[in-house]
């Protein structure tokens, strides 16, 4: 979430000549729709192993739940601000988002079994429509679209901020992570939020296929869209969750 906002705040990525900012040496390869397609699909896979492995350990795997969030959270951050180096940050990143993933996937899944293959299945059936949605031209990430989106992605980042910094204190919010209607309605708004921001991942892509970004941007791309889906299956996994404590 934190590398999240700083992908969509600051101005770092989706202002106006960001990928101007962004020097192609003559002769040299270009970023493609199909190449970033392509690394993402790599560092899907990269993910899925990590992923594998910590879900095998089941909720034991407390330990590398911890090096991947933290671990994760360093290496996004130095990609954001270190384009350049996304061809090698970018499956570092996936390996130890994986290792997050499949452990916090395991500790839910002993809670609330089935709710990880709903979650999986919801995440990418929301990739997949919006992707559609956005090719059809239902979906156009016009300048007010955009802020919007990132308006409110940014309020939700300042909600779990101050729910963070209240936690050092032994402050909860109930309204926002109980099972509540009010707390139900949060996070159903935050998985809009997140879908959401994926047509701002497509709308990257494909400027910077159009106006010919180096091809190291590729992989740039592929780390957005792979944060955003991370994002997305998270707040899903939540959302699903309070509903299964109202049962």
């Amino acid at each position: 979430m934190a590398a999240h906002l700083a992908m969509r705040s600051g101005n770092p990525v989706l202002g106006e000549g960001t990928f101007g900012r962004e020097r192609v040496l003559p002769g040299t390869e270009t970023m493609t729709i199909a190449g970033t397609v392509n690394k993402t699909a790599l560092i899907f896979a990269i993910l899925l192993v990590t992923a594998t492995f910590t879900w095998n350990q089941g909720p034991a795997a407390g330990g590398l739940i911890l090096i991947g969030v933290i671990g994760g959270l360093v290496v996004a951050l130095v990609t954001v601000f270190k384009k350049t180096w996304a061809p090698m940050t970018a499956p570092i990143y996936a390996a130890l988002e994986g290792l997050a993933l499949g452990g916090i996937s395991a500790v839910f899944e002993s809670r609330y079994p089935g709710i990880v293959s709903q979650a999986v299945f919801l995440t990418f059936g929301t990739l997949a429509a919006l992707l559609i949605a956005y090719r059809s031209g239902w979906i156009k990430a016009t300048e007010n679209f955009k802020l919007g989106v990132v308006a409110a992605t940014g309020g939700i980042f300042f909600v779990y901020l101050i729910s963070f910094v209240l936690s050092f204190f032994g402050v909860s919010i109930p309204l926002i992570h109980g099972s509540g209607v009010f707390g139900i309605l949060f996070s159903l708004f935050v998985v809009v939020i997140a879908a959401l921001n994926l047509v701002l991942d497509f709308d990257f892509i494909e400027q910077g296929a159009e106006q010919g970004a180096p091809k190291y941007m590729e992989w740039f791309a592929a780390f957005g869209l792979m944060v955003t889906l991370i994002w997305l299956y998270l707040e899903i996994l939540r959302l699903l969750s309070k509903l299964q404590q109202r049962r």
